[in-house]
Parts: C-alpha cells; sequence; structure tokens
C-alpha cells in the first residue's frame, strides 16, 4: 500500500489492487506518516494474555514425540492428563492444563493416543517374488491352472449365551458378550483365480500330512495340465533340510506343478486372503456353533452355495508398483 501511494497511485485504485477497503488504506498511510515504520507494527490486541508461551508449545510438541518410558513412565503412549503432568514435572512449562495440551497437539496433527500397525519384510528377495506372484494376477497364462491356496488356523466354534438379536428401527443388532468355546477346527482353502471357484477342506489339525492330503484332492480336481500354486512360506509348504516333501509329492504327481512362494509378510499377494476375509465375516464372526462339526457343516455349506451362486475372479489391482490409491480399469 505504502509504496503505490508512494508513486501517486489514488487511494481507490490502492484498494482494488490490494483487494480491501480505502478505509484500511488510509488507516496505514496516516499511520506510517504519523509514526515512521514503528507505526506499522501490530498493537497490543484485547483479551486474556497468552498463557502459554511459543517455547512451551515447541515443548509440548516435542514430548508427546517421545517415549513416555525415558521420563520413567510405566506406560508406551502418552495421554493428555499424563503429558501435562510430565511436562510441568519436568519443569518444560510453568503450567498447562489436559484440554490445552489437547488443543496444542491438534493443531499440530499429533495424535500420540493412535497407533497404527505396520510390518517390515526383511525378505532379500522381496521384490522377486512379488513381481512374479502379481504377473501371474495381471497376466496370467493361458491354458493353465492357477490356484491360491492356504489356511485359516484356529476358528473356533462358539456358542453365545443367548442368540443374535437382529436389527430393528433405531436399534442395531445385538450379540451377548458371554461366549464358550467349543473347540477349533483349520480350514485348508484353495482359491481358483481365473474362476474364483473354491475348494476346502475342515481339519482338526494343520501338519504336514494335513496338507499334502489336501493337495492330493487339489490334484484330482485338477487331474491335467500345468497348474500354478500361490503359496505362503509356511514351514509345512517348504521342502524340509534334507527332505524334499514337497518336490517328492509333485514328482508323483508329474511334476504338473509349479509353486510361487510370496515373500516373508507377504500374505497379502495370496488371493485366497481375501476370501477368508469373507468366510470370516459372514460365518464365523457372528455364527452360533455347539459343537466343531457344526462349524465345519456351516463352512462346507457356504463353500457350496459360493461356487453355485457367487464364484467370479477378484478384480487385482496392484501391480506390483509402490502402492498407491489407483484403480485398475
Amino acid at each position: 500500500m505504502l509504496l503505490l501511494a508512494d508513486r501517486g497511485e489514488a487511494v481507490a485504485q490502492i484498494a482494488r489492487v490490494m483487494g480491501t477497503s480505502r478505509s484500511i488504506v488510509r488507516k496505514w498511510i496516516s499511520r506510517y506518516r504519523r509514526e515512521g515504520l514503528a507505526g506499522l507494527g501490530d498493537l497490543p490486541r484485547s483479551g486474556r494474555p497468552e498463557t502459554i508461551t511459543p517455547l512451551e508449545r515447541h515443548q509440548v510438541i516435542a514430548t508427546a514425540c517421545l517415549p513416555p518410558k525415558r521420563f520413567g513412565l510405566c506406560r508406551s503412549i502418552w495421554s493428555h492428563d499424563t503429558l501435562a503432568e510430565t511436562l510441568e514435572k519436568e519443569e518444560l512449562v510453568r503450567s498447562i492444563s489436559a484440554t490445552t495440551i489437547g488443543r496444542i497437539l491438534d493443531e499440530a496433527e499429533i495424535k500420540p493416543h493412535r497407533v497404527k500397525m505396520w510390518c517390515h519384510s526383511n525378505d532379500p528377495r522381496y521384490q522377486e517374488k512379488m513381481r512374479e506372484i502379481v504377473k501371474l494376477y495381471i497376466d496370467p497364462p493361458e491354458g493353465e491352472t492357477l490356484l491360491s491356496i492356504d489356511e485359516k488356523t484356529g476358528m473356533p466354534a462358539l456358542s453365545r449365551a443367548r442368540v443374535l438379536k437382529t436389527v430393528e428401527p433405531g436399534r442395531e443388532a445385538r450379540q451377548d458378550f458371554e461366549y464358550r468355546r467349543n473347540g477349533t477346527r483349520c480350514l485348508f482353502g484353495c482359491f481358483n483365480v481365473k474362476t474364483g471357484r473354491v475348494l476346502g477342506r475342515c481339519t482338526e489339525t494343520r501338519k504336514r500330512e494335513d496338507f499334502f492330503s489336501f493337495m492330493d484332492l487339489v490334484a484330482r480336481r485338477y487331474p491335467r495340465g500345468r497348474v500354478h500354486v500361490v503359496l505362503d512360506n509356511l514351514n509345512t509348504h517348504l521342502d524340509a533340510r534334507r527332505c524334499d516333501y514337497v518336490t517328492q509329492w509333485n514328482r508323483r504327481h508329474g511334476s504338473r506343478f509349479l509353486f510361487h512362494y510370496t515373500p516373508t509378510h507377504g500374505s497379502w499377494l495370496n488371493q485366497i486372503e481375501l476370501w477368508f476375509g469373507i468366510v470370516t465375516r459372514r460365518i464365523l464372526r457372528y455364527g452360533q456353533f455347539a459343537n466343531p462339526d457344526a462349524l465345519v457343516a456351516a463352512i462346507e455349506a457356504f463353500i457350496a452355495e459360493w461356487n453355485a451362486k457367487e464364484a467370479h475372479p477378484f478384480r487385482w489391482t496392484y501391480d506390483g508398483l509402490p502402492l498407491v490409491s489407483k484403480e485398475r480399469q
């Protein structure tokens, strides 16, 4: 404003250029003429003076980003109350409330009470294994079968003290918290990536013998041609030291099976996990099972219904590039 006024511009023109009112322009020109550069500073504002200094705000943020154990506390994450007590005890602030702590951290977009899970793979061949499997999904081999196989272990046969109460207008469905454990079962699952059809078997254990017995069932279901199998690196799926269990099994079936192992902590690459998630939501989470046989019967019925009415290939969107939010048509 002052530079434009010094060039001889009219007050109205300065207001239009600066996007403000003429009274504002006149105010700053008048203050400069009366007080010089000192007149351009902010005047004392009305209201209660600030009680938390900028340095104290930085101390709040810095402390929230440190582990509580560094201050001798027997806890892993901060609460606003504990953070306020610690700041005062360490004399990092004069006095501060939990409410003020919350406001400062909210403005800084820091949430010390929230924790997200993550897992890093130390597999040196992670990229190589991942891209091999992704290529199968994106460009499946023509005329060859592509299967995704894994186990869902420890499925509990739970019976609730009271049956699930269905939803009502204005009220969600309700489930009794009290339950009784009636044993567990393991589900071996085989998902056909091209068709979406599922082959499954429930067992009491998940030993190596159980796995190869299920693989015999898979071999009978797909008796001809090359079969690609995506598996995780569980010890029962691999050739043990000096014991080529997988290789020997494959030889008995004409060496038709080609195994593709997911990298360590890369089970999300196995599409059967997506189907296991569907089983959990539809059958296990709110199911009522008086005994393991009832659990097995429910799962077998669901597999039969899936294959008859819902079987479809999953739309795989990840193409091996860094994980980003995008859609593949």
